[in-house]
């Protein structure tokens, strides 16, 4: 099988792709052939050894894929050979076949395609877990999303409309904003040319309910000091670079809440309101109340063009690598 190899830390331009055995499931396992794989910003953190998991070289890098179960392992009780499946992992995912524990793998409802239900365990997922478990976003309440033409912020543009929300989409270029119009957004903000904080006040004068933040750097305290009373800011991601150091008298003055939205260690800490989300997103998609905003596929092959895409802030939405099975499949 072809695989996606770190075998040295650094930019995806390092990434090579080499022939390896195919893997076979050891007791409590099964192997899913790999039609799909969504590109995630931690999967470009992890190459560059910036993440917090630290795997071992070489690797393959790649969490969160979509195929069919092909063999299982002694024990396999909940998943059958030809079981249409979605896992996340920390990484080993860009591949054409991955071994994986029968408690990361979840069964996909007919009617959602490969390269759908490969987009919705990281991002959608973790935008699920914020507003819905950390931040109980209410209808008629304002939500802000940074970074909104991301494929976690249009996500949470997507999920806040579902959940009765006002969206205020806030991003960096007005291409990537009538994006974040056409996924719902209410109303917008550019803030590489807009004073944020001034904006957000205009546009949400008695302050805003919850704040999105997968971007951190400048842009979090601005937004945190147009909060609204008993207001929740979700902490995401530090897509920008840098973590902010918030003074915490906002949040005294405010009587506001930081919240922390860690989605990985949720899954892990809490299995069964994972599945119970992710069987509420999967129902949205089948419904068309939500539709992942895929920008490109790329073939495995060119994982390193899809990753070095999102290093340079060029994604909107989401990228999903294909292997030639998923090619194959989608010719006919």
């Amino acid at each position: 099988m072809k695989a996606v190899l770190c075998k040295a830390f650094g930019p995806p331009a390092s990434l090579v792709v080499e022939d390896l055995p195919s893997p076979t499931p050891e007791a409590g396992q099964v192997v899913v052939s790999v039609h799909a794989a969504s590109v995630n910003f931690p999967d470009l953190l992890v190459i560059q050894d910036k993440y917090q998991f630290k795997p071992s070289l070489p690797f393959s890098p790649g969490g969160e894929v979509s195929g069919i179960v092909t063999s299982v392992g002694a024990g396999v009780t909940s998943l059958a050979v030809g079981d249409r499946v979605v896992a996340w992992a920390p990484y080993g995912c860009f591949a054409e076949e991955v071994a994986l524990g029968e408690g990361q793998v979840i069964q996909v409802p007919d009617g959602i395609d490969h390269v759908t239900a490969s987009t919705l365990l990281v991002a959608y997922g973790t935008t699920h877990h914020a507003l819905v478990d950390r931040a109980s976003l209410r209808a008629g309440e304002t939500l802000v999303v940074l970074g909104a033409a991301g494929g976690v912020g249009i996500s949470a543009i997507e999920i806040g409309k579902v959940l009765g929300a006002r969206v205020i989409a806030c991003a960096s270029s007005d291409d990537k904003l009538e994006v974040c119009r056409a996924r719902g957004a209410d109303e917008v903000v550019n803030y590489s040319r807009e004073d944020l904080k001034a904006r957000l006040k205009a546009l949400a004068p008695n302050g805003v309910d919850v704040v999105y933040d997968p971007v951190g750097g400048a842009f979090a305290e601005p937004a945190l000091r147009a909060m609204a009373w008993r207001g929740r800011y979700l902490v995401i991601g530090f897509a920008a670079g840098d973590i902010p150091k918030i003074p915490l008298n906002l949040t005294l003055l405010k009587g506001c809440s930081i919240v922390g939205v860690f989605w990985g260690s949720f899954t892990m800490r809490e299995p069964e309101r994972y599945r119970e989300g992710l069987a509420e997103l999967f129902g949205w998609v089948r419904e068309g109340r939500i539709q992942p905003h895929i920008e490109q596929t790329y073939p495995l092959e060119q994982a390193s063009s899809a990753l070095s895409a999102m290093a340079e802030r060029r994604v909107k939405g989401k990228v999903v690598l294909v292997t030639a099975r998923e090619a194959a499949a989608s010719a006919r």
